[in-house]
């Protein structure tokens, strides 16, 4: 099969697709590999390290979307990416369809057949693609709403660490799955005074266990939440349900009853964000202010530490990438129903429940589209 790793062009994505490491897995398993020159050069993968791991380099993404099969990315494609893709091809990267009417009309026009990272399982009810970002952006979001604390960013000049006879900061974290545990991680590192809200038991005993009296956990509900968030100085917002738009957990009334100063931070963004008053930035410009309260919502968050981000998501869709290349698209989601669970549109349809509902198109099952 010939694979295809064009260069990112959303603002400031510096990670790419396949690293040197997995074109060279590729082509020991007899695939044809093409990557635009400089796709990685950024961040320390060079053309040469592509050139050497067996990859052929190419001027421009429009040859990479022209000639490719299987086209491997990072991000959501772009408007103009979207326009050159076509009904034969195969599209594996995030997608985040369900606050994107416009990027889903494109993909649907297109006729390609999309596998959103975001939305493959694992045995354990797991997003194993999804995980790795989730856990950059959750340690990411406390060192971005630390920085954006300072007085020079608008916030309360907060340290969140405190210092001897002055209260460290409160953070308080909406979810306490994979973003929301990374993000107490490095809250309780930084010394915060750190408060977990989630709607179920298990994480938050889970939670208890691992981290005993540095935290405090609570039961989602709309009083905890507004209690919470009116005594804290960093809100993050770490809510995930698959595939859908996140629920608004703030509302914007409720702004008025944070402390000026108080920072957001919405991990959620790529969702939708679960703040009413979140709209998605750009890390050239990753923050605006509502009601005297910081935003922070940039919608790529783990693009800032690109290398990291890069290797972590590869360990992950590697194994992936390679049963869609050795298999062909159509067996290796006939063989995986994990894998299958990523499909969210296929020659024209959605085949994903949640996508469907959020935007408010038809369903159609994934299987059964394939089996078509």
């Amino acid at each position: 099969m010939l694979v295809g790793v064009p260069k990112e062009i959303k603002n400031h994505e510096y990670r790419v697709g396949l690293t040197p490491a997995s074109v060279r897995e590729l082509v020991a398993h007899g695939h044809q590999v093409i990557v635009q020159k400089n796709a990685g050069t950024a961040i320390g993968l060079t053309d040469e390290l592509y050139r050497a791991a067996g990859a052929e380099l190419v001027d421009g993404g429009p040859e990479v979307f022209a000639r490719a099969e299987l086209v491997v990315k990072v991000k959501e494609p772009q408007a103009e990416e979207c326009r050159q893709l076509r009904a034969d091809q195969v599209l594996f990267t995030y997608l985040h369809l369900a606050p994107d009417p416009k990027q889903t009309e494109l993909l649907l026009a297109a006729g390609v057949t999309g596998i959103a990272y975001e939305t493959v399982t694992d045995a354990k009810g797991g997003l194993p693609l999804l995980a790795p970002m989730s856990e950059v952006a959750g340690r990411m979001a406390i060192q971005a709403g630390a920085a954006c604390l300072e007085k020079s960013r608008g916030g309360a000049g907060v340290l969140l660490g405190g210092v001897p006879g002055v209260a460290p900061g409160k953070v308080t974290i909406l979810g306490g799955g994979v973003v929301g545990y990374n993000a107490a991680l490095i809250a309780v590192g930084f010394g915060a005074d750190v408060t977990v809200i989630d709607r179920s038991l298990d994480r938050l005993r889970w939670l208890d266990s691992l981290f005993g009296n540095r935290i405090r956990t609570l039961y989602s509900t709309a009083e905890a939440i507004e209690a919470s968030v009116i005594d804290a100085d960093l809100i993050v917002g770490a809510v995930l349900i698959p595939g859908a738009a996140a629920p608004h957990l703030v509302r914007r009334e409720q702004l008025k009853k944070i402390r000026p100063g108080s920072v957001l931070v919405d991990v959620a963004i790529d969702q939708g964000g679960c703040f009413e008053t979140s709209h998605a930035t750009t890390h050239a410009d990753p923050i605006y202010v509502v009601d005297n309260i910081v935003h922070y919502c940039v919608a790529n968050m783990p693009g800032a530490v690109a290398r990291t981000s890069t290797f972590a998501l590869n360990n992950a869709t590697l194994p992936f990438t390679l049963a869609l290349a050795d298999k062909g698209y159509r067996r290796a989601l006939q063989d995986d129903p994990h894998l299958l669970a990523g499909l969210n549109v296929y020659q024209g349809k959605v085949t994903c429940a949640p996508v469907a509902a959020a935007l408010g198109l038809p369903w159609t099952d994934a299987a059964a589209a394939l089996a078509a």
